[in-house]
């Protein structure tokens, strides 16, 4: 069923501000009228209701939040939407948006006759994260956020509210706020190391942070506690960071496989898409993407893969068709960035500043919504702006902690555009030494080897970036190529210039002796020798110039 873009009612609490200039993209329907509210339920049944919330708020977010006891099912509603949303998120896998939006409406209402029941807010914080993050509305962080201090003013998370805890954890990462969200994260781990619920919040804290280490145990302890699909899909993502793709794929084959909802093997064959989109194979992704968009219609992050996969096949018509429908369920920044470079690539510079002035737009809302989003600004800045406010940027999300491989390529890149290749070696290589193989990542350490005259290794980081993915990008693909070839061509011999002959001077005309008078004889050198006439000084050579370096790339 497909959402209609009503202004969805306000939740009880605080007032909400919301960004007027823009409509949500697929906002929330009113609560429907089927969702009346139930009898007075018996003591039994308030237990179980309050045990059900508990862990099915923890981290909607990811679609990897709920573990529901066989006794405690019965505490869900016997079907329906609401019934479906809670089956998923207890499985570890994310609900539809019509189910996540029945959900919400489900809870909503309830916590309005229910103020004190703190799983009740939990659900809702949760779901409201969930919604910001797929219909891009930092808006409803706002929301989420009241809903789940609301939670913890009810109960605390000292006394059994760990639910809320890991709402604001799974909050954080939607923020970008990586830091915030492992403390909350370590707080329930530490105290209830069992607590399944709380991982893929770690995961995700850890990888935004750069901890490899604590990521892969955090993959592990995960798949201990709850083997299954999500399991599967985040090993098959630990797999790839760490430079194994047939690990990799060979487990995200897996999880698609034993996938049953649709949104559940939409969100499988995506990741399928991305693998084959990574290692240079755009057929097989737009395959993928579209056997997920089957799957689960609309389903925005596989209408964006395929947009990249058709760009990569000269299918650019395609592309654009695919990224506007990707943006019209949720302007993501990242989806505007890509749109507007292919747009550039296709010399439609009007377009392409269009695309550009809306990504600045919704980096803006983001920021205003608590969502830090330095990364994907220096990023632009770095490639189409002022790359020395980029490096400042990212300078800054370094010191806060953020060291990913993602910061550390757009930090290095930032530099390397600001003028300062040195420096941005350090970064360049810590990027390409994660692991896995970014052929983005690649090309940005061989071009700043290249800055730096180290002609041999800038082919060698080149020719890795094209052999992993020929097209990687619209813009720097071309660049990658053109650089290589230059750097392929043997340096230019510059040879001397051809000494001129000496000129040849005519001896001097001797007046005829008078006749008697003997001829004068010539002037006699050392030790009685004639002298011999001084050579003439040969012609000065042009200097031999070194053979010139390559240009600099633009990019």
């Amino acid at each position: 069923m497909e959402l209609t873009p009503q202004q969805p009612p306000r939740a009880p609490g605080p007032e909400d501000s919301f960004d007027t200039d823009r409509p949500a993209p697929a906002a929330l329907p009113p609560v429907p009228a089927s969702l009346a509210e139930p009898p007075p339920p018996s003591m039994r049944t308030t237990l179980r209701r309050a045990a059900f919330g508990m862990v099915a708020g923890a981290v909607l977010v990811t679609g990897a939040v709920v573990a529901v006891p066989d006794e405690d099912k019965e505490a869900a509603p016997v079907s329906g939407p609401v019934s479906r949303a809670m089956s998923a998120t207890a499985a570890g896998s994310p609900a539809s948006l019509p189910d996540l939006t029945a959900l919400i409406g489900d809870r909503r209402k309830w916590v309005g006759a229910h103020p004190s029941d703190a799983p009740a807010w939990a659900v809702l914080g949760s779901a409201y994260v969930e919604w910001g993050r797929r219909a891009a509305d930092p808006a409803y962080y706002t929301r989420a956020e009241q809903a789940l201090k609301r939670s913890l003013n009810v109960r605390p998370g000292e006394k059994g509210n760990t639910a809320a805890w890991v709402g604001l954890a799974s909050l954080a990462n939607a923020r970008h706020d990586f830091v915030t969200a492992k403390k909350w994260g370590e707080t329930v781990r530490a105290r209830q190391p069992k607590e399944w619920t709380v991982y893929p919040e770690l995961i995700d804290a850890y990888n935004g942070l750069g901890d490899r280490k604590s990521a892969i145990t955090a993959v592990e302890r995960f798949t201990e506690l709850r083997a299954g699909v999500p399991a599967l899909g985040r090993a098959a993502e630990m797999y790839r960071d760490r430079g194994r793709p047939e690990d990799a794929l060979a487990t995200a084959r897996e999880a698609a496989h034993r996938a049953r909802t649709p949104a559940e093997k939409a969100a499988c064959l995506a990741r399928l898409g991305e693998l084959a989109w990574e290692r240079g194979e755009p057929e097989e992704a737009v395959a993928r993407y579209g056997a997920a968009l089957r799957a689960e219609k609309g389903h925005h992050p596989s209408l964006a893969g395929r947009a990249r996969a058709l760009a990569a096949l000269g299918r650019t018509d395609e592309a654009v068709r695919d990224y506007q429908a990707a943006l019209a369920k949720s302007p993501l920044p990242v989806y505007l960035l890509e749109l507007g470079e292919l747009y550039e690539s296709m010399g439609l510079d009007g377009d392409s500043t269009n695309q550009y002035e809306k990504l600045r737009a919704a980096l803006d809302r983001g920021r205003a919504g608590g969502v830090d989003e330095s990364l994907l600004l220096g990023r632009f800045e770095a490639a189409h702006g002022d790359a020395d406010a980029a490096v400042e940027l990212l300078r800054g999300t370094w010191e806060r902690g953020h060291r990913s491989a993602a910061v550390a390529d757009a930090l290095g890149w930032a530099l390397h555009r600001s003028g300062d290749s040195g420096a941005a070696l350090e970064y360049a290589q810590r990027a390409v030494d994660s692991g896995g193989r970014n052929a983005s990542y690649a090309y940005h350490l061989g071009m700043v080897r290249r800055a730096v005259n180290d002609y041999g290794a800038a082919r060698r980081h080149l020719e890795e970036a094209l052999r992993t993915n020929p097209a990687f990008s619209p813009l720097d693909a071309p660049l990658a190529q053109e650089a290589l070839d230059t750097l392929a061509q043997p340096p230019a011999v510059v040879r001397p210039a051809p000494q001129a002959p000496a000129p040849q001077v005519p001896a001097p005309q001797q007046p005829p002796a008078p006749a008697g008078d003997p001829a004068p004889a010539p002037a006699a050198g050392p030790q009685g020798q004639q002298a011999v006439p001084a050579p003439s000084a040969p012609a000065p050579q042009a200097p031999v110039q070194p053979s010139a370096a390559p240009s600099a790339a633009v990019r």
